[in-house]
């Protein structure tokens, strides 16, 4: 007869597997809040954020910081600087984590790690949503070309050097096409705008 497991077993089973993981999710797994206080206190677990549980030697990716926004909002989608950081098509250095959120979402508080919220138009948010694993967690992002565009859009925010270095550098890297990032500019209305840049940077990398 196989051995049912313990609630200490389990509970570290389910973080090796999924990563971070809420405390209504080990709830629902039948995780008991004293069995993750033991574990704690055991220093086999530790709390990056309020109710969010993780091993604590886990071995955390560079982008960790994502993961735990990806459970703290769940239909939030890291935005501008922060997509582009991970794109790793921009030279800045975001000293908070960007993540858009609709535009009648309740707006998180979240002390660590430090975030900044944009609010995105329903058409904004659903297009160019790519799904990545960051530490078993699966993470909401905006692929290279969308990042690219949004930075336009939203240039006053993010600065006209950034939108502009970011375009530059995902040519470059062939992280983003031309046409994909004319069709993005087209479909939010930002065309006009972005197309003298697009056009002088594809002739540049030509």
């Amino acid at each position: 007869m196989p051995s049912v497991p313990t609630q200490r077993s389990k509970a570290l089973g389910l973080l090796k597997r999924h990563g971070i993981m809420r405390l209504s999710e080990l709830q629902a797994e039948g995780i008991h809040p004293p069995t993750l206080s033991r574990l704690r206190d055991e220093g086999a677990v530790t709390r990056p954020g309020r109710g969010l549980y993780e091993l604590a030697d886990a071995e955390l990716d560079l982008n960790h910081g994502l993961a735990e926004i990806a459970k703290r909002i769940p239909k939030g989608v890291i935005c501008l600087i922060s997509a582009l950081q991970y794109h790793e098509i921009t030279l800045q250095n975001a000293p908070a984590i960007w993540v858009a959120i609709g535009e009648k979402d309740r707006k998180p508080k979240i002390g660590h790690p430090p975030i900044r919220t944009v609010r995105y138009g329903e058409k904004a948010l659903s297009l160019g949503v790519q799904t990545r694993r960051i530490d078993r967690v699966p993470v909401k992002i905006f692929d290279p070309a969308k990042t690219v565009v949004d930075c336009f859009r939203y240039r006053r925010a993010v600065g006209l050097d950034v939108a502009m270095e970011a375009l530059r550098l995902a040519l470059q890297s062939k992280k983003a096409a031309p046409a994909a990032i004319a069709s993005f500019a087209r479909e939010l209305r930002i065309w006009t705008v972005i197309r003298p840049y697009l056009e002088s940077a594809a002739a540049h990398e030509a």
